[in-house]
């Protein structure tokens, strides 16, 4: 039977901000992305390593040139990364996805929101 465990206050999550809670010894991270929560199971899915404690930015560009060169680095706006503190595999924050191939993606997590308050339920 499922059960509900607390999070925070709604209005706590900040634009890109993050909380891991242990649900009984599961690991959850709530993200707050475009103004949306989602929430992973905090185990990447390469090699277990802890991924909701992974570093969080914009995902990183490459233009290439008409000679097909490197010019510079860009950051897509709309789209954020969180990388894997153990090996650096990229998950996109809204879907999951890793960067390199969509054969890999990271477990969601359930979450539900009540009077102002957001719960895990595992």
């Amino acid at each position: 039977m499922p059960k509900s465990y607390l999070v925070a206050r709604r209005n706590e999550f900040e634009e890109g901000g993050r909380k891991v809670v242990s649900c009984d010894g599961t690991e959850i991270g709530v993200f707050q992305v475009g103004g949306k929560l989602v929430a992973w199971h905090n185990e990447c899915p390469h090699r277990n390593g802890p991924v909701c404690q992974g570093r969080i930015y914009k995902r990183v560009l490459e233009p290439v040139d008409a000679e097909g060169q490197v010019r510079a680095l860009a950051f897509e706006e709309g789209s954020s990364n969180i990388v894997c503190t153990w090996h650096g595999y990229e998950y996109d924050l809204k879907t999951g996805v890793n960067q390199g191939t969509d054969k890999l993606k990271l477990r969601p997590a359930k979450i539900e929101e009540k009077d102002g308050n957001v719960y895990v339920v595992v």
